[in-house]
């Protein structure tokens, strides 16, 4: 793995940002643990290397749109490729992942909305510090663990835990408002 993600610099918000779509595949996949130990691996592998020369602690916002993982109408080929190496076709990915998928890995905070019109949520967030590791506000702090799991939702966004408990869903609700005329 790269030497920033050695030194903590990135690790934490990869690994959020792999464990949130790892818990897509483990719960609607049918993916056999070695599978989804491979794709989490994989694909930490592959955003470590692509965002080495795109990763600002100093500027988070920089390099924010070159960092963003997106599945609309088209794979995110980073996503792609990690699910080829555990045997799954682009379609099936499709399958498994919500259709209408914005997730940004920035330095400090992980963040995703599910559908266009959905509710922007935060995976994990920390604060920088002057040593050099992140001081950890949210999200699930032993890397070990986020392979397979999703880091726990800021507590203050339940319509984001409610969007993520309907995995079947593509896209949030939309509210509607009903009016009624003599």
């Amino acid at each position: 793995m790269h030497t920033l993600c050695a030194r903590g610099t990135m690790k934490q918000e990869i690994n959020a940002a792999v464990g949130f779509l790892s818990r897509f595949l483990r719960i609607k996949g049918h993916v056999n643990d070695r599978q989804l130990q491979t794709f989490s691996q994989t694909l930490q592998d592959i955003l470590a290397e692509q965002y080495k020369h795109h990763w600002f602690p100093d500027r988070p916002n920089k390099g924010s749109g070159y960092r963003c993982i997106r599945i609309n109408h088209k794979m995110d080929p980073l996503v792609g490729q990690a699910g080829q190496r555990i045997g799954l076709s682009i379609q099936q990915l499709y399958l498994l992942l919500p259709s209408e998928l914005t997730l940004w890995v920035d330095p400090f905070e992980v963040s995703y909305r599910i559908g266009e019109d959905g509710s922007i949520c935060v995976l994990y967030e920390s604060l920088p510090s002057t040593n050099g590791n992140p001081s950890v506000t949210t999200g699930n702090s032993n890397p070990a663990s986020s392979v397979a799991q999703v880091s726990p939702m800021v507590d203050s966004h339940i319509s984001c835990k409610e969007e993520l408990l309907v995995l079947g869903r593509t896209s949030p609700s939309k509210p509607y408002m009903m009016t009624v005329s003599s």
